[in-house]
C-alpha cells in the first residue's frame, strides 16, 4: 500500500497498529509513528490511545514518553498507562496514576483493581473495591469488577470467603446471569476458600457449564480430600461430552494421589495423550507423588527416568519425600547430589531442610552438618508450611 502510494486512512493505521502489536513489532511501530505525526493522525485521541497500548505492550518507555507528550489524555489514555504499570509489576506507579486521574471510569477502578490482584497485593485490591463500592463519583461494580474481586478472595482464606460472599450477594440482587466467566470465579473462589458447598450450590445453578467450570469443581474436590467426588465429577464431565483440559487431568491425578489410586492414577495418566492433549510436569509430579506414597519407590523412580520432560524441583522433592516417609535413604541417595545442584537457596528451602534430614536417616552425619552448615550461611529458611507432599 505503501509502495504504490495509495494514501493511509485512520482505519489502515488502527488495523496496522493492532497487528503489530500482537506481533510484538516495535520497530514498524517506531515507523508508524513517524507517518502518524507526519499526517496529522496524532490528533485523533483514538489513534493516539491505539499508538500508546502499543508501547505498552512493546516497550513501556517509548509508552510513558507517548503519555507526557500528549496533549489531551482521555479516560482511555490513563487505563491504559494504568494497566502499563500493572504489567510492569509497578502497583505503586499505578496507584500514583489513578489518583492523578481527573475523571475515573469503571474501567478504572478495575484496572488499578486487577493491578493489585496479578501482582499478588490481594488486600489492597479488596480494599479499594471497598473505596469504589462508598465512592462518592457515582461508579458501580459490574461483573468485570466481580470477576478480578472474586479472583482475588480466593487467595485470601477466611477474610476472603466473607467478601466472596458479599460480592456472591451483589451478583444475586442485580440478577445477574450466572454465565460460564462469573460461575466459574465462584466456584473457583469457594473451593480454594473450603466452602465446597458454596461451589457446589453455584455449579449447580449455572446454565452453562463449561470446561472451566467442572474443572475447577473437581480440582477442588480434590484439593480438601474429596476424592471419591472429585472422579465421580470427571465421570459426569465425561458423559455430558465436555472435553477435559490439562488442568482437568491434574485435579484429577490429584484426586488419586489423595487416596492411594495408583491403578486409577495410571488409567489417567494414559487417558492424557490419548485425549490428545500434553503431558505437563504437574501430571508426572503427581504420578512421582502417588508411587511414593504408595511406598513403589522403584517405579517412582523407574517414572522419573523415562519422563520425556526433564524432572524440576517439584518432581525431585516428591520422591525425595517419599523417600524420607518410607525410610529408604538409599534411594533417596541415587539422587541427591543431582538434587543439590538444583536447588536455588532463595527458593528451595524446604528441600535443603529434606535433604538433611534424609542425610541423619542414612546416618551421614557429616554431610546433613554440611547442608545445614550451608543454609546458615547463606541464610536459606524453609517456607512456612511448604510440603512437597
Amino acid at each position: 500500500m505503501h509502495r504504490q502510494s495509495v494514501p493511509f486512512d485512520c482505519f489502515s493505521i488502527l488495523f496496522t497498529l493492532k497487528s503489530c502489536t500482537q506481533l510484538h513489532n516495535h520497530p514498524t511501530i517506531q515507523h508508524l509513528r513517524s507517518h502518524i505525526v507526519k499526517l496529522g493522525f496524532d490528533s485523533y485521541g483514538y489513534v493516539a490511545n491505539s499508538l500508546l497500548h502499543a508501547y505498552v505492550v512493546t516497550s513501556f518507555v517509548d509508552a510513558c514518553q507517548l503519555f507526557d507528550e500528549m496533549p489531551e489524555k482521555s479516560t482511555v489514555t490513563w487505563n491504559t498507562v494504568i494497566s502499563g504499570y500493572s504489567r510492569k509489576g509497578n502497583v505503586e506507579r499505578a496507584r500514583l496514576v489513578f489518583e492523578e486521574m481527573p475523571l475515573r471510569d469503571v474501567s478504572s477502578w478495575n484496572a488499578m483493581i486487577v493491578a493489585y490482584v496479578n501482582n499478588r497485593k490481594h488486600e489492597l485490591g479488596l480494599s479499594l473495591f471497598r473505596d469504589m463500592v462508598m465512592s462518592e463519583e457515582g461508579v458501580r461494580p459490574g461483573q468485570v469488577t466481580a470477576v478480578v474481586v472474586l479472583s482475588g478472595c480466593a487467595h485470601l482464606g477466611s477474610v476472603g470467603l466473607l467478601v466472596g460472599k458479599s460480592v456472591h450477594g451483589f451478583v444475586v440482587k442485580n440478577r445477574w446471569e450466572m454465565n460460564a466467566e462469573l460461575g466459574t470465579v465462584l466456584i473457583d473462589m469457594y473451593a480454594k476458600c473450603g466452602f465446597m458447598k458454596g461451589a457446589e450450590q453455584v455449579f449447580e445453578l449455572m446454565q452453562e457449564k463449561n470446561v472451566m467450570a467442572w474443572t475447577a469443581l473437581i480440582c477442588g474436590s480434590a484439593q480438601h480430600g474429596y476424592s471419591k467426588e472429585a472422579l465421580s465429577l470427571f465421570e459426569m464431565m465425561q458423559n455430558a461430552g465436555v472435553r477435559p483440559n490439562e488442568l482437568t487431568l491434574t485435579g484429577v491425578l490429584s484426586a488419586c494421589v489423595n487416596s492411594g489410586l495408583v491403578e486409577e492414577g495410571r488409567k489417567y495418566f494414559t487417558l492424557i495423550e490419548k485425549s490428545g492433549l500434553e503431558v505437563r510436569i504437574q501430571h508426572c509430579g503427581c504420578m512421582v507423588d502417588l508411587y511414593g506414597k504408595a511406598g513403589m519407590l522403584g517405579e517412582a523412580y523407574d517414572f522419573i527416568k523415562n519422563m520425556r520432560l526433564e524432572p524440576d524441583i517439584t518432581v525431585w522433592g516428591a520422591f525425595l519425600s517419599a523417600c524420607k516417609e518410607h525410610k529408604q535413604f538409599e534411594m533417596a541417595e541415587r539422587v541427591v547430589e543431582k538434587v543439590m545442584k538444583m536447588v536455588k537457596p532463595e527458593n528451595d528451602g524446604g528441600v535443603y531442610s529434606l535433604i538433611a534430614h534424609l542425610y541423619v536417616l542414612g546416618g551421614k552425619w557429616d554431610d546433613a552438618e554440611r547442608v545445614r552448615s550451608f543454609m546458615v550461611n547463606h541464610k536459606v529458611r524453609k517456607v512456612r508450611g511448604y510440603s512437597f507432599v
